[in-house]
């Protein structure tokens, strides 16, 4: 990627502010606590027990979201993977407090940050959180920018309301942010209107504003779904390379394992609304525990494949949520599928120190909780 437009984090110097979790004064040159960009893994930030979402429609409720639960280290970057309509962008729009409700419902479960629980808290302390604590780079920018309003609005919005900059102070960091993410002449680009930018620009702009207030979680919803191959490869190394100056945590949420494989430390797979697999990246490429997971790897187009191999595909279709789920969800649809699998869903079961698996044939037998004859 072409980054000579690009400038270094030791280049901006906001208004310091404290929140709660960072500690150390501020460094006198960056504005930032001292410890800001060293980051100790063995601490939680974000801990998800039980959550639960349903959806009431005409048609009945949708069962989005079904008991899943998982836990975001400092610094650490988590990726969710599964197809459209498996729960991933809803799970992170809960938690976020970005649901419309009605028809929208959490029901049930916490999404513990820092030790607060973000579903109990009021709309007022919900948007102290958003953009200062916690940011959401969106599938699309073009929707998720309003196409009315100018960029340098969009983006000083956030500066003044966390760290009561002047207008002046706010469109200083703002262009210092647009130079950041490679932005050529930012002065005079910060004037104009969403539909003014390409959509990678628009991407670029999208990143620049949720890094604006240096959130200790970025969640980045299929960033580069609408983007051609080589734009793609250019937002995954500057976001890569944005989390790791400032020390963020990463959720990164997609259908794209290839991406993965060369950004995530520990991967999430969801099906239904459910979470089948979690495991550390190594492990889930190298031995998949489930038949979803199995799945999804054989569709993958490889290199190293003969000409004349067919990519395999997936039989079946996924279940409707409309209907609560009571056994494993991928039954009908995998080729180990046995009688106890249509009748009680199997639990996440620890393979190994770093993955867990839901199915009581591949992980089953590894885990000691195989199912009766």
């Amino acid at each position: 990627m072409n980054t000579s437009n690009a400038r270094d984090l030791s280049d901006i110097t906001p208004t310091p502010v404290r929140r709660p979790g960072h500690h150390g004064s501020p460094d006198a040159r960056t504005g930032w606590p001292h410890d800001r960009f060293k980051p100790n893994k063995s601490n939680v930030l974000l801990d998800i027990r039980n959550l639960e979402v349903r959806f009431h429609t005409p048609e009945g409720i949708v069962h989005a979201v079904n008991d899943i639960s998982y836990r975001v280290h400092e610094g650490e970057v988590l990726a969710v993977v599964g197809e459209s309509g498996c729960g991933k962008s809803v799970s992170m729009m809960a938690v976020l407090g970005l649901i419309p409700r009605p028809p929208g419902e959490i029901a049930g479960g916490q999404a513990l940050f820092m030790g607060r629980d973000l579903l109990k808290l009021s709309e007022d302390e919900m948007q102290a959180v958003r953009g200062g604590e916690v940011a959401m780079i969106f599938q699309d920018p073009m929707t998720a920018l309003n196409p009315v309003i100018s960029v340098q609005r969009q983006m000083t919005e956030s500066l003044r309301r966390h760290y009561n900059m002047t207008s002046e102070q706010a469109k200083t960091r703002a262009i210092q942010l647009l130079e950041l993410v490679g932005i050529p002449d930012a002065a005079r680009r910060l004037g104009d209107y969403p539909h003014q930018f390409s959509g990678g620009m628009r991407q670029r702009v999208m990143i620049a504003m949720m890094l604006a207030c240096n959130p200790d979680l970025l969640i980045a919803d299929e960033p580069t779904t609408a983007l051609d191959v080589t734009i793609q490869a250019q937002i995954v190394e500057l976001v890569t390379r944005m989390r790791e100056q400032l020390g963020m945590a990463l959720i990164w949420i997609t259908h794209d394992l290839g991406v993965v494989a060369g950004l995530a430390e520990r991967v999430i797979v969801m099906y239904a609304g459910m979470i089948v697999e979690e495991a550390d990246v190594d492990s889930l490429f190298e031995h998949p525990r489930h038949p979803y997971t199995l799945a999804l790897l054989g569709a993958l187009p490889r290199v190293d494949r003969r000409r004349d191999d067919r990519l395999k595909s997936i039989p079946g279709a996924p279940p409707s949520l409309l209907v609560e789920p009571r056994g494993c969800p991928f039954a009908p649809r995998c080729e180990y599928v046995i009688d106890h699998c249509l009748t009680e869903r199997p639990p996440l079961m620890s393979v190994s120190p770093t993955q867990r698996s839901a199915c009581w044939v591949l992980a089953g037998d590894v885990a000691g909780n195989l199912p009766p004859e």
